[in-house]
């Protein structure tokens, strides 16, 4: 028997007399089309398959029993992977017919949802650029509408809940999608002449959704049935929401139906705080968004020891205007207003000290706009022995889970039906594969909460490219995390480059945001000039290179023992496949322009994100691994270790297939590092898998106060024979 079928060739090479057969169809504008089949196989003849842009992708496996070979009653061990086509093949002995068919329909809804999320459109792209909004037409229909519920959102004070939208549209199709919208009132009043709409039908639709999924994400039969229930989960952002049901899919929205609006009982409520280590050891300052201006309410944050009275710091505001911005789409569909920043200064803090603060707003009237109650731990003092937790890592960006093929069908199932088979917590976006392990890493910081004092998150921060919304959407997902602990960040290259703009890399990955809204959402205590990352000059003579090794030469590390450098860009080493492609292994002129500043310093370790995978390099200087150890460090600090952590949540990066001899362990999955510094003599590395929590890699450096002085290669100071 000769096999045109993947799945067949497949069960015929591993001589399977009984399997079935799983395969799918999709395409971008269409649902996933899935076939199953049974078949019996007795042929013991061998057939290649052969197909232009196809790639078997056998290493993956799937078991039932548990049991990964083929002595197993049932398992799965191909899963083949095509241009628009996916099929496996998998084999079964000895099953009673109703254990089958249980398994037969586990791995079909398994599948079915990963090929879902597999058959989406471009990873690259933020899920909201793939609407046309300047190509949407009105056109209101009888036969369509919706509505939302509850009315009041929050009247007990909560930032966030649940909305009910059900809809109804006789003439419905499988392209239809309903939008949320924010303000409600999202007619040509809104338009900016920027986008240049000639259209004469009115109204325009000229701002971009918050969020969106398709009517028939929860009946699949609503092409049929013209009805469809929705749920969203809405964060409070200042201003009423609407939902809004498009025909034509994405590329083509007609808009045939708008809903009533909704609004949180306070929409101009402090939410979504921000800490931030300040300038000084002693210091925290403590960033967040309202809508108050500073003409209608007083913004302050009341604060002090736990336990003990409490007293008030008064706050700056800041906004932003569309003018603020650099480019489209941030200037055009993808503006809405950031609502008001406030920050305030928390000063001479006890060491090591327990704080609790709220956030408040004192109004016109007398009265008192206030947020939950906070609570944080200040730093200790400079140089004293204390047990020291931080987090680093790189390219999280917002609201997505990631499914690995690694779990068993059963696991998959449960882990599905708990995430209601989405991305974002409530479905919506679900087609977007952009970010998909950065619930992952977000659910884990919040778990181990109590066990980390600092984090520092890269660059790469809310990949809202230009879609401003999605700032309130990311602050409102770490607020676990950011209203506990400093969260430290630098600009990447999707909160600052924009041509023409003084980015030293001239691309559009801002999305016209330019860094303005990265540097006035999130308190930033050095800059030099308007920023300090790895996206303005830092070669050897810029203002950016003086100020880094002012930096690193002003550390006095008999006080302060660890030296760590980090930015977005890898400014090292690293077996990323393109970086590889261009011959470098690193951004090109990185290290060659650094090197020396680190290893006249002394630099520990230096961490870079922008690389979406896990990745850590021997100790390094001049291109050459200068200790032989993987485990344990000791003594002189004669080369610095370079780690890859861009895993904290967007789209994987693949490896070179090229072994570089400087690479010591690589992890092609989402996770971010832990250090310990246990004393000044004791530091431990540990990378953390955000799936699991689990430690994948670690190494432990032993190092004393001499270490640090003594002489390495273009590590010395000058000597004289003088007496």
């Amino acid at each position: 028997m000769t096999s045109t079928r993947k799945g067949d060739t497949f069960a015929q090479e591993k001589n399977w007399e009984n399997y079935f057969y799983l395969s799918m169809t999709h395409s971008d504008e269409m649902d996933p089309v899935i076939y199953l089949s049974l078949a019996s196989y007795r042929d013991q003849g061998k057939t290649m398959f052969s197909g232009e842009g196809s790639e078997v992708q056998s290493a993956i496996t799937l078991t039932i029993s548990g049991v990964e070979d083929e002595r197993s009653k049932c398992g799965c061990f191909g899963l083949f992977k095509g241009s628009g086509f996916n099929e496996a093949v998998c084999y079964y002995k000895e099953m009673e017919s109703f254990k089958l068919l249980i398994i037969l329909l586990l791995i079909f809804y398994s599948y079915y949802v990963l090929f879902q999320v597999a058959a989406s459109h471009d990873r690259n792209e933020q899920p909201l650029s793939k609407i046309a909004v300047h190509k949407a037409t009105f056109s209101l229909q009888d036969s369509a509408s919706i509505k939302a519920s509850p009315l009041v959102l929050g009247s007990k004070g909560e930032n966030t809940e649940w909305v009910n939208v059900e809809l109804e549209y006789h003439n419905g199709s499988n392209e239809d999608w309903v939008g949320v919208f924010s303000p409600a009132n999202f007619n040509s009043s809104t338009c900016s002449p920027d986008i240049g709409n000639t259209r004469e039908q009115a109204p325009y639709i000229c701002s971009s959704p918050i969020k969106y999924t398709y009517a028939n994400y929860s009946n699949p039969d609503y092409a049929k049935s013209g009805k469809g229930s929705l749920k969203f989960q809405l964060i409070n952002q200042r201003a009423d929401f609407a939902f809004a049901l498009f025909s034509g899919g994405l590329s083509n929205p007609n808009l045939v139906a708008i809903s009533n609006a909704i609004s949180f009982a306070n929409p101009n409520a402090p939410v979504y705080p921000r800490l931030a280590q300040g300038k000084s050891w002693n210091e925290m300052t403590v960033t967040w968004t309202s809508g108050y201006d500073i003409s209608g309410a007083t913004p302050f944050v009341e604060w002090g020891l736990e336990g003990e009275a409490k007293m008030r710091s008064p706050a700056g505001t800041l906004t932003l205007h569309r003018n603020s911005m650099c480019g489209s789409p941030a200037r055009t569909f993808g503006w809405r207003d950031p609502g008001f920043i406030h920050t305030s200064f928390l000063k001479d803090l006890w060491p090591n000290a327990v704080y609790t603060y709220k956030l408040g707003h004192r109004l016109l009237n007398g009265s008192y706009a206030w947020s939950n109650l906070y609570s944080f731990k200040s730093s200790p003092y400079p140089g004293q022995d204390s047990l020291q937790r931080v987090i680093i890592f790189g390219d999280m960006g917002k609201y997505a889970y990631c499914f690995k093929f690694h779990r068993t069908p059963i696991q998959l199932l449960i882990f599905i039906i708990s995430r209601q088979g989405a991305l974002e917590r409530d479905g919506s976006n679900e087609y977007s594969n952009y970010q998909p392990g950065s619930l992952n890493t977000t659910d884990q910081l919040i778990k181990d909460l109590k066990d980390i004092d600092i984090v520092f998150h890269i660059g790469d921060i809310t990949y809202s490219n230009g879609y401003i919304s999605q700032w309130d959407q990311f602050t409102s997902q770490v607020e676990p995390i950011t209203s506990a602990v400093p969260y430290m960040i630098a600009s990447g290259n999707h909160e600052r480059d924009w041509p023409g703009t003084g980015s030293f890399y001239d691309t559009m990955d801002s999305g016209g945001e330019c860094g303005v809204l990265a540097e006035t959402m999130f308190y930033v205590p050095v800059r030099i000039g308007p920023s300090f990352d790895s996206e303005h000059d830092w070669r050897e003579g810029s203002e950016q290179y003086r100020f880094i090794e002012h930096c690193l030469a002003s550390v006095d590390r008999q006080k302060q023992p660890w030296l760590i450098f980090a930015a977005h860009r890898v400014l090292g080493y690293s077996s990323d496949y393109w970086l590889g492609m261009q011959g470098s292994f690193g951004e090109p002129m990185g290290r060659e322009s650094l090197q020396k500043l680190w290893q006249k310093y002394k630099v520990d370790i230096a961490f870079y994100g922008h690389v979406h995978n896990y990745e850590r390099t021997c100790p390094m200087y001049q291109n050459q691994c200068v200790n032989a150890e993987r485990s344990h460090y000791s003594g002189t600090v004669n080369g610095t270790i370079h780690v890859v952590v861009g895993g904290g949540g967007s789209h994987l990066s693949k490896f070179s297939d090229i072994q570089t001899s400087w690479s010591l362990f690589r992890d092609y999955d989402y996770g971010f590092v832990k250090l310990t510094a246990f004393n000044h003599s004791s530091l431990l590395f540990e990378y953390k898998r955000s799936s699991d929590g689990n430690v994948y890699d670690s190494f432990t450096i032993s190092r004393d106060y001499r270490d640090v002085l003594a002489c390495v290669p273009d590590g010395c100071g000058p000597t004289t024979l003088a007496f």
